[in-house]
């Protein structure tokens, strides 16, 4: 990182903005062409949990090159001031690397879309309709490498 001052290596706060940030960028490569998708996300022991739709350009994508690179950040602002060079922002980041698994079995498949579902809705009990399920792709990102980056904290 160029920018030292600005790197977080302690991992519990790294755990924190991914527990704390919304969406989940995950930038794949198609040939020569890159591509980048916000998705909700879940996060528990190193992995990185999304569902999909079974078809689609990301899908298709992944299964010629299951090798990603996420993103995500928390408590992004403005910071205004009084000439245009003063302005900035302030925010938590994580960058990482990984590598996207397809779950298709279903105590799998479950697990994955709790950790999901965990981090957005507070419940004692999460149902899952077969159907729905059935309908579902579910990815795990094994992440291998990551990093954490703060600006204006």
């Amino acid at each position: 990182m160029r920018r030292k001052e600005r790197e977080i290596t302690d991992e519990q706060i790294i755990e924190s903005i991914l527990k704390d940030a919304h969406i989940c960028r995950i930038a794949m490569c198609d040939e020569n062409s890159p591509y980048i998708v916000p998705m909700n996300f879940g996060y528990k022991d190193a992995c990185i949990y999304l569902h999909s739709a079974k078809e689609g350009r990301k899908i298709a994508i992944l299964k010629k090159n299951p090798n990603i690179c996420f993103e995500v950040e928390s408590k992004a602002e403005i910071k205004t001031g009084e000439k245009a060079c003063d302005w900035g922002m302030k925010y938590l980041s994580v960058i990482g690397l990984g590598k996207v698994e397809f779950v298709n079995e279903e105590q799998e498949k479950l697990a994955a879309l709790s950790i999901l579902m965990e981090k957005y809705v507070v419940a004692t009990a999460l149902e899952y309709r077969g159907e729905s399920l059935s309908k579902v792709q579910v990815l795990k990102i094994e992440i291998k490498e990551m990093t954490g980056k703060k600006a204006g904290y």
